[in-house]
């Protein structure tokens, strides 16, 4: 349907630990349901999918896509129920454990294993259950350590009945089956190993934003609402979380529809932005709409922090990671001029500045806020003058351009609480030489520089 031009690589936070469920695994064979093992569909019945109201909507609508899929493998769409009173025999239990009073009561009386899920990061367990509630003979529980743990948990029973990812994005078939169960037990996953997860959709000019404007959403004519919901089950369906909007002059804000950041919320995706679109700001797009003056905080100090305050406030109840420092409107050199020391300088009391905004807006502690800095061109050389950072902030490693990592944490680098990630290439457009179509970095190239990070 359409491909991702110009598409970035986002990975940071690196932790230790990853249990890797298999949907593969999760599935009884066809023919050979064992007495244990919990049937999703067969003869034309589907049990129940309770899911409680309490629930996020991002879970909520997630639940929903997986009626969906239940029904286009088996042709027998299960039902959503929200109320205990409405359970049958049979049951798909879903819910976020630190926010659910039944999965909690199940914890407590040793029918739900959460244990290594429980207050874990992005983390979940499901497990077939006997006799979980009066009335309620066997349940399939969906248990997750936050809202993202739960939508993985639910897509992860998608992909096993065999619903790919990327069924709509690039029409892969889905093999009709009469019967579909779950083995009998308890499968846990997570917390991830990385902790944010994403892509950033850039140099969309060739084929995203055209086709968006044409074919999915005519009436913005843009990248708008309707496609970052497709892009938004995208990321989760592959266990992604994060996503740094497109940014160029052929595509408007991602905040210029005032749906975009709600969207993003409903399916539980992190928004962030590139970097040189410090706190949330698209600057090719909002400068000359929102600004007042030279985007120079060296002249201007006052417009530009006013500028990105603005932001901050609008999007301070959503979930996301914020960018600091500065560049120029358009991936260019920061404004002012200066020595490496007197840009360093002034990048520490413009992070400085940003952070107030943050505790202000978001949280009182401001190291409890997402933020990253990546030294991107020329700003790594502005970093190695020494630049004082916040231990909290992330540090973000850019490539080459051209798939080459340029710097990994050093041994003191690596003890900082905010820890590091990449921003990595898998296309480009700039001098020296264009590449912005399929295949053209090796995968080997990315598994070899993934490593190293």
């Amino acid at each position: 349907m359409a491909h991702f031009p110009g598409m970035k690589l986002l990975l940071w936070f690196a932790l230790l630990g990853l249990n890797q469920v298999r949907a593969d695994s999760l599935l009884a064979d066809r023919g050979h349901t064992a007495p244990g093992d919990f049937v999703l569909s067969s003869q034309g019945r589907a049990p129940a999918i309770y899911v409680a109201e309490g629930e996020s909507e991002a879970v909520r609508r997630a639940a929903d896509d997986l009626c969906k899929d239940i029904a286009l493998v088996s042709d027998t769409k299960p039902a959503r129920v929200s109320l205990t009173t409405e359970l049958p025999r049979d049951v798909v239990i879903v819910g976020t454990i630190e926010q659910s009073k039944l999965l909690q009561e199940l914890i407590k009386a040793g029918k739900l294993d959460a244990q290594d899920i429980s207050g874990a990061w992005e983390s979940y367990a499901i497990q077939v259950v006997d006799h979980p509630l009066p009335k309620v003979e066997r349940a399939l529980i969906v248990a997750g350590s936050d809202r993202r743990g739960t939508i993985y948990g639910l897509y992860t029973l998608s992909e096993a009945i065999g619903v790919s990812p990327w069924s709509w994005w690039a029409d892969v078939p889905v093999k009709k089956q009469t019967s579909l169960a779950i083995r009998a037990g308890s499968h846990k996953q997570g917390p991830p190993a990385v902790k944010f997860r994403g892509i950033f959709l850039n140099d969309e000019d060739w084929g995203l934003q055209p086709w968006a404007a044409k074919t999915l959403e005519p009436e913005t004519g843009d990248i708008g609402p309707k496609t970052y919901a497709r892009l938004f089950e995208l990321l989760l369906r592959l266990r992604a979380n994060t996503l740094w909007p497109a940014m160029h002059p052929c595509t408007h804000a991602f905040n210029y529809y005032p749906d975009d950041k709600v969207v993003a919320d409903r399916f539980g995706i992190v928004m962030g932005a590139s970097h040189c679109e410090q706190m949330l700001r698209n600057n090719i797009d909002e400068w000359h709409r929102d600004g007042k003056g030279d985007y120079n905080y060296v002249t201007n100090r006052e417009g530009v922090l006013s500028y990105w305050e603005a932001r901050v406030k609008e999007n301070a109840r959503f979930e996301n990671v914020y960018t600091v420092g500065m560049r120029g409107i358009h991936d260019g050199g920061m404004p002012g001029g200066g020595t490496l020391d007197e840009k360093a300088l002034r990048l520490k009391n413009i992070i400085t500045d940003q952070r107030e905004m943050l505790r202000k807006w978001v949280n009182p502690d401001p190291t409890r806020t997402p933020q990253i800095f990546c030294p991107y061109k020329e700003v790594l050389d502005i970093y190695r003058r020494n630049l004082e950072l916040p231990d909290d902030i992330t540090l973000v490693w850019p490539d080459d351009n051209y798939g080459y990592v340029r710097q990994f944490s050093n041994e003191k680098e690596r003890q900082r609480k905010g820890g590091a990630g990449v921003y990595y290439h898998i296309s480009y457009w700039g001098a020296p030489y264009d590449y912005l179509w399929l295949c053209t970095t090796p995968p080997a190239l990315i598994w070899e520089e993934m490593s190293k990070a």
